[in-house]
C-alpha cells in the first residue's frame, strides 16, 4: 500500500547474519600472527560446539543448552586470551608474576 513507502521505522529486509557479512578485514603483520594463533585455539573448541548444538533437538535448541554454549564461548574467550598472553611472555613483553 502507499502507506509503507512512509512509515517512520522500514521494514527490516536483510537477516541479522546478512548484515554481519561484510568484506575481510586487512590486518597488519602483528595482528595477523595473533589472528593465526586464535585459529589454532578455536578449532577444538568450535569443534565442541558444532557437536553439542548438532546433538539437540529443535525443543532442546533453547534453554540449557544457551547456557553450555555461553560457557564454551566463555572457555574460547579465556584460551584466546592465555594463548595471546603466553606469546608476549615468551617474547618478554609480559613479566611473569
Amino acid at each position: 500500500m502507499w502507506w509503507d513507502e512512509f512509515t517512520y521505522f522500514p521494514l527490516i529486509r536483510e537477516s541479522v547474519m546478512e548484515r554481519m557479512h561484510c568484506d575481510p578485514l586487512e590486518l597488519n603483520e602483528g595482528e595477523q600472527r595473533i589472528y593465526e594463533l586464535l585459529g589454532k585455539v578455536s578449532d577444538q573448541e568450535l569443534r565442541r560446539m558444532a557437536k553439542l548444538l548438532a546433538g539437540k533437538g529443535d525443543a532442546e535448541l533453547f534453554g540449557q543448552t544457551e547456557f553450555e554454549l555461553r560457557d564454551r564461548v566463555h572457555a574460547l574467550g579465556a584460551r584466546a586470551l592465555e594463548a595471546v598472553a603466553a606469546e608476549r611472555q615468551k617474547k618478554g613483553w609480559i613479566r611473569r608474576s
